[in-house]
């Protein structure tokens, strides 16, 4: 028991102390507790003071991570470019090699060269002084040249004015022949139009050479005969060959140019500015190209007659104005459709037809046709102009030998007047030869440019299928009778050259016709006249054209008489 009180003594004294230990522990818990809260406190003191710190050190961090990665991508794209790098080295180190030991055979084949090259060199300083001496040679060559051709054209000019003045003086009608080539419409009888094109030059040369006459040229050199070979059969079945020779002023070649015609009748068409009258007419059958050697094309290198002749009349008389001249000039277009006159630049306005008249004045040898539009020329342009409008006004019709064939009978006049104003010096161009004291001197002149409508017979004058009514019968009528009329005009031209050396006045029926008695100073002598004779090259209108080329041979033999140039005083 004893022992048991001690041990409970033992234990309450322990509890004691226990509970003693265990207020001093609340106690210390306590003081623990509030320094844990000020500890705390104290804590979130410093974190909201630091927290801005960590928040830039945390965008500072992650702007650092980002820098890196681009610098990571950055030594990628580096690594890259470097392993490209190397690949390229080692390729140019082999092409380097390879050209290394091209290099070498080069240097061995630029020492072969070389040598090579020496020796040319020396072939070609031979070659250089033997090429400076032809130089040399061809230089004298030329110049000799040179002064041969301008020799030969001195010789030409000479030629021709000679030849203009012993025409002149002769008083014949000057006569042109002129023949057209062979035309692709031509050739439709053999070959269908649509298929010309793919033929070969080969084959359309062989078809011309089928549809064209025999026709020469022999002269050469002064281009003045023509012949005409033609083959028949005769009655007792033998081949009967004729030729046929003619001979004229000049005969252009179906080869020959416009430029190359007005070039021959330059001379004459100018003389108009030096005061006299020219008619230059072109005749022919249809088809045969009248119109095209009179108004020509569209282009400048097939500009006809017409224009030709109005653009020189212009530059002489710009030429003139140097010398003291002053010039106007005016046209008209008239046309002769069944004997009757029809004026092609009449307003378009007019309703009513005129009835023209022509007159002769026989003292000046001027012609007029009454109530005809004429119309003030200020340019070449300008002349062009009225050709087309009066080309669209002509009459035309379908025949045999042409599908648009001129009906009538169409003159273009140009008429210039020119005074001496006393301005500028006067020399040897002066075609007058006047000092200014001749100031007030006057002259007048007038250049007539005629297409004949075509000479044809009247059973040929039709296409096949065409209706030959009573107008196209009546046109081809008057064109056969006005051009007879024409014949007849020639040949008593010819008869009274012989009447009048007996003493005889041989009358001349000019007024059998509106054409001839319209061109009667052309062919009483008042006027300086040439005529175009136009031919067909084709084998089917030979027999036209002899008749034709016998008419023109007639005409040029004719005498009438030596033109008088208008010069009057004011």
């Amino acid at each position: 028991m004893e022992a048991e009180r001690t041990k409970l003594t033992e234990l309450q004294e322990n509890h004691a102390t226990l509970s003693k230990e265990l207020a001093n522990a609340k106690s210390q818990g306590l003081s623990q507790r509030r320094e844990l809260v000020l500890a705390s406190d104290e804590i979130e003191k410093m974190k909201k003071a630091h927290a801005k710190e960590v928040m830039e050190l945390e965008m500072d961090l992650r702007r650092k991570e980002r820098e890196a990665r681009e610098v990571a991508e950055d030594l990628k794209i580096c690594r890259n470019d470097l392993e490209g790098e190397r690949e390229q080295v080692a390729t140019l180190k082999g092409t380097i090699a390879q050209q290394a030991t091209t290099q070498i055979t080069l240097t061995s084949q630029k020492t072969a060269l070389q040598a090579k090259v020496n020796a040319l060199q020396a072939q070609i300083d031979e070659y250089t002084r033997n090429l400076s001496n032809l130089q040399h040679k061809l230089q004298n060559a030329e110049t000799e040249v040179t002064i041969l051709r301008h020799e030969a054209m001195e010789s030409e000019t000479v030629r021709r004015k000679l030849h203009n003045m012993v025409q002149e003086l002769k008083g014949n009608i000057r006569v042109f022949c002129r023949v057209r080539p062979v035309l692709p419409s031509d050739l439709t009888a053999l070959v269908a139009s649509d298929s010309l094109d793919t033929l070969p030059t080969e084959e359309i040369n062989r078809l011309k050479a089928e549809v064209a006459a025999y026709i020469s040229f022999p002269d050469t050199k002064e281009h003045k005969e023509i012949i005409l070979h033609s083959s028949s059969e005769s009655a007792t079945g033998q081949e009967r060959k004729e030729v046929y020779r003619f001979g004229f002023d000049r005969v252009f070649e179906p080869e020959s140019t416009q430029a190359e015609v007005f070039e021959e009748i330059s001379q004459l068409a100018q003389s108009c500015t030096d005061g006299y009258n020219v008619c230059i007419f072109a005749y022919g059958q249809t088809g045969s190209g009248k119109s095209f050697t009179m108004e020509g094309g569209s282009t400048e290198s097939t500009a006809g007659m017409i224009p030709r002749a109005v653009e020189q009349v212009f530059r002489v008389t710009e030429f003139m104005k140097t010398k003291g001249w002053e010039y106007k000039m005016e046209g008209q277009f008239l046309e002769i459709y069944n004997e009757t006159i029809h004026d092609l630049l009449a307003p378009a306005n007019s309703t009513v037809e005129k009835k023209h008249e022509i007159k002769h004045d026989p003292k000046t040898g001027a012609t007029r046709v009454t109530d005809l539009t004429v119309v003030p020329l200020h340019s070449p342009s300008q002349v062009r102009s009225l050709l087309a409008l009066a080309q669209s006004r002509r009459s035309v019709a379908a025949t045999l030998v042409n599908e648009r064939s001129s009906r009538s009978h169409s003159v273009f006049t140009l008429r210039i007047s020119g005074i001496r104003v006393g301005i500028g010096n006067v020399g040897a161009c002066d075609p007058f030869h006047l000092s200014n004291a001749n100031a007030g001197e006057r002259c007048e002149g007038c250049l007539n440019l005629v297409d004949l409508a075509g000479s044809e017979r009247l059973n040929v004058s039709f296409a096949p299928g065409a209706v030959a009514d009573k107008d196209r019968v009546r046109e081809t009528q008057n064109i056969n009778r006005s051009l007879s009329a024409l014949g007849d005009v020639i040949a008593a031209l010819g008869e009274r050259g012989e009447a009048g050396a007996m003493g005889v006045n041989k009358h001349i029926p000019y007024r059998n016709s509106k054409l001839t008695y319209l061109l009667q100073n052309s062919l009483s002598g008042n006027s300086k006249t040439l005529m175009v004779l136009n031919l067909s090259p084709l084998a089917t209108h030979l027999q036209e054209s002899i008749t034709s080329l016998r008419f023109a041979t007639k005409v040029n033999n004719t005498m009438i008489g030596t033109a008088r140039k208008q010069v009057r005083a004011s």
